[in-house]
């Protein structure tokens, strides 16, 4: 197999980073971002919290009530979170990050992998300094820092990214693949959530090297062949999938704070009801036809949960969104267990009207 060089770029705390860009005179506080709920007061989550507050055990996802009784005692700053301004420097960062690439492949606001293979001439010595350099410049440019982990793949690169946190730089080799993993608590692997690890824990399994132990067979009766596969592949560091480029998505999506958190479908319904008469008509005004309709839960702790269908032919029509995000709300309440917190609804894989090249438009 072709050798390769990949690095994770990571973004520390990301979100109070930012913060602490634009008021420099709360660095050094603990710095709480907040996502703040329609329902007023310290109604909300934790978006995400710097490494200060972090020690006193606020992290994304707990409620801020939770965090600011945690943090009664310290210098505590807490701020409404601001995605545009964040978005806003993500994208200069991203700006930056793509001229180190071979091949850039953007993941999110906070994260990229590049390609580095060519550029480096597949030394890790050159993909060093090359990583010191974007991280130079990013300092120098916007004041941020980021964590790279540089290693012959996409999951050995996140997990090394996430090594030495924050400000961090960490190498793995090829031959030091099975050293560096070894050690490593099974929760490291990407993908591994809690669930998954309390089976290993109840078979005294607890570090990638334990785990690497475990039969394919056996791991394949666990979890099913494609997650057990995937878990014998990581635990040895194996990965094949490419850094490549993804086109930017385009979608419509609405979403909104529901006035309580629940799970019982009937509310759900009628608040998704709104969602879809606006989308389809911002379908209708940008003379757009969609194919992909999708519906977002966020939870009490801020995780999501998505759920989308493609439609045989495009459309634009309220009945068979509405119809079909029903369809989706009812699918995904089945193993819902946490409440709801905010609802949205998205429409993409758009065309563009031209006569009438759908019936259903025209109900």
């Amino acid at each position: 197999m072709e050798k390769r060089i990949v690095f994770h770029v990571d973004f520390d705390y990301f979100y109070a980073q930012c913060e602490e860009i634009r008021d420099s005179k709360i660095k050094g506080k603990c710095v709480v971002v907040c996502i703040f709920s329609d329902r007023g007061g310290d109604s909300g989550a934790i978006a995400t919290a710097n490494y200060n507050a972090r020690k006193f055990g606020v992290k994304s996802g707990i409620p801020i009530m939770l965090a600011k009784n945690k943090l009664k005692k310290e210098d505590a700053v807490f701020l409404p979170a601001d995605f545009d301004y964040y978005s806003e420097i993500s994208s200069k960062a991203m700006e930056i990050i793509k001229k180190y690439a071979d091949v850039f492949e953007y993941v999110g606001r906070d994260e990229a992998y590049l390609d580095v293979t060519k550029k480096t001439e597949t030394d890790f010595h050159n993909a060093e300094h090359l990583a010191q350099q974007l991280k130079n410049e990013i300092r120098n440019n916007l004041k941020l820092t980021c964590s790279v982990g540089i290693t012959p793949n996409k999951l050995l690169s996140k997990i090394a990214s996430d090594y030495k946190k924050p400000d961090g730089l960490t190498t793995v080799k090829p031959e030091q693949v099975e050293e560096f993993l070894s050690p490593l608590k099974i929760r490291e692997i990407p993908g591994i959530g809690k669930k998954t690890e309390d089976v290993f824990i109840q078979m005294n399994v607890q570090t990638i090297e334990e785990l690497r132990k475990i039969d394919i067979f056996d791991l394949n009766k666990m979890f099913g062949r494609k997650t057990g596969g995937y878990i014998f592949n990581s635990a040895k560091g194996i990965d094949t999938e490419i850094v490549k480029e993804r086109p930017p998505t385009i979608q419509f999506s609405k979403i909104i704070t529901l006035k309580k958190n629940s799970k019982e479908l009937e509310f759900l319904r009628e608040n998704i009801i709104e969602l879809c008469i606006q989308l389809n008509n911002i379908a209708i005004e940008n003379n757009k036809m969609y194919r992909s309709i999708g519906i977002q839960f966020v939870n009490e702790d801020l995780s999501t949960k998505t759920k989308s269908r493609m439609l045989k032919n495009p459309v634009n029509n309220e009945i068979e969104l509405k119809k079909v995000t029903n369809q989706l709300l009812e699918e995904a309440l089945i193993e819902q267990v946490m409440l709801v917190r905010r609802i949205g609804v998205r429409i993409s894989e758009f065309s563009d009207v031209e006569g009438q090249s759908s019936i259903t438009n025209y109900f």
